[in-house]
């Protein structure tokens, strides 16, 4: 094997000299420069993504929280809207409820009057009956025609027991 001829060995070692000299010269004024500009352009823009995820974060957060803020004021203006609907049916029931119980109890009161009335006419006609009814069958009984007055009279007697 040439390489471990020990003739050959010094120029050997010189030109592993020269040439790990040139490519640590090229590595570290080129290459590294390069990578580490990448590195940290990366770096960069890596910092700059997350600030910028950061800030677009707390306005998600922002918006977040007006959008819940307008959903309570929604809320409570739907809910104040719901109670004075309410309310306002609720008096308007009342208001309805109210004159419907007049109607109602003036229509009680012209039937209880007209009931009245016809009980009255009733009762001022049962005499009148009675005293037909009685004529009629007396004399069916007795064959006999009786007077109006005294079948009356025997009517008006036996009413007052």
């Amino acid at each position: 094997m040439p390489q471990l001829d020990f003739s050959t060995f010094s120029p050997q070692l010189i030109w592993l000299a020269i040439t790990f000299t040139v490519l640590y010269i090229i590595i570290a004024k080129v290459a590294l420069p390069k990578i580490g500009g990448t590195i940290e352009q990366r770096s960069d823009k890596i910092a700059n993504d997350l600030d910028r995820a950061q800030s677009m974060k707390e306005d998600v957060d922002k918006a977040i929280a007006s959008y819940e803020a307008a959903l309570a004021d929604a809320k409570s203006k739907a809910h104040t809207i719901a109670q004075e609907t309410r309310d306002k049916l609720g008096a308007e029931i009342e208001a309805e409820r109210v004159r419907v119980d007049k109607e109602i109890a003036g229509k009680v009161a012209d039937a209880e009057k007209s009931i009245n009335a016809m009980k009255t006419k009733a009762m001022g006609e049962v005499s009148k009956i009675a005293s037909d009814l009685a004529s009629e069958i007396v004399g069916d009984l007795t064959g006999t025609k009786v007077t109006a007055a005294s079948v009356s009279k025997a009517v008006a007697s036996a009413a007052k027991n």
